[in-house]
């Protein structure tokens, strides 16, 4: 092994260290997809994803998808310091074999979004870690023409960002409840393997691990021993979370929408809301103070 020092730029990604952390951002990365597009000097949006927006597999279709699959592989690399676009640019990777001209617009609101946004990183804070939460949450049947769920969690590591998702269901799901309990157990997985990470890192966690859903059938079928009919097609992931909950590993908890972070990784928002959710998962310009971390651990 060789000691290269203080890490400054490693596989396109360039970290910052500042006083309170370290500040994650692909910025000349970005800059090469955007000339890769021909889109330098295009006009900036707001949002990556237009509010309510679904796509549909049918309309005028593209006669060469060779650029389109190569920005949407690059967009996916940029999803590593990125999170606030992982829903967009996963929406747009569904039709890379049926590709339409209403996904190639989607995919350049993306590029258009990315312009207004070049000095967007992702902001990690120096503290010792103590907490593990995660946040899920699953548009039911949000796809029009498959109607499979698309379902989203992020994981934060004390007031850090350490994982995300945005993925759409292998299968539909006959319930809201189904869909999102489904995902809880992807959730759950996903921290059962930070911690035993950490473990092998000597830095074990002695508290249990928070999962955030705003679903209230979800939070009640994890505490409810019963079960019914129309769980059994998932009475697997039943018990993989309650035998958690019952060791005292994992508390699966109810938020409110409002505070429900997973809902970027899952749907287009409306700005307002796209932007406090954005700045909570620590998303933010060069410049932006560091002391804004997540509104919602500050309020716990």
């Amino acid at each position: 092994m060789t000691d290269l020092g203080s890490l400054d730029y490693f596989i396109g990604i360039s970290a910052s260290r500042t006083a309170t952390g370290m500040f994650l951002s692909q910025k000349q990365y970005a800059i090469e997809i955007l000339e890769r597009a021909g889109m330098t000097s295009c006009q900036p949006c707001r949002t990556p994803v237009e509010p309510g927006a679904k796509h549909t597999v049918h309309g005028p279709s593209v006669q060469d998808p060779t650029l389109y699959r190569s920005l949407a592989g690059a967009l996916q690399y940029l999803t590593f310091t990125r999170p606030d676009i992982s829903y967009a640019v996963q929406q747009v990777c569904l039709f890379m074999h049926g590709l339409l001209e209403q996904h190639l617009h989607a995919l350049k609101r993306i590029v258009r979004y990315v312009q207004g946004t070049l000095d967007m990183g992702l902001q990690l804070y120096a503290s010792y870690p103590t907490t593990l939460v995660a946040f899920f949450d699953a548009d039911w049947v949000g796809c029009p023409t498959t109607r499979r769920s698309t379902s989203g969690y992020c994981v934060f590591l004390g007031n850090n960002l350490l994982s995300w998702s945005s993925k759409r269901q292998l299968t539909p799901s006959r319930s809201s409840a189904e869909a999102e309990y489904r995902g809880v157990a992807n959730a759950v997985a996903e921290t059962c393997w930070i911690r035993n990470l950490l473990c092998e890192l000597h830095c074990p966690l002695t508290s249990a691990t928070l999962v955030y859903c705003d679903n209230v059938s979800s939070v009640y079928l994890v505490s409810n021993p019963v079960q019914h009919q129309r769980t059994r097609h998932i009475e697997i992931d039943i018990h993989f979370v309650r035998d958690l909950v019952a060791q005292g590993q994992v508390w699966v908890l109810h938020v409110p929408s409002r505070y429900q972070f997973a809902d970027i990784f899952t749907k287009g928002l409306p700005f307002a809301l796209f932007d406090e959710f954005r700045s909570s998962l620590s998303v933010r310009h060069t410049s932006a103070p560091t002391a804004g971390e997540c509104k919602f651990f500050k309020k716990m």
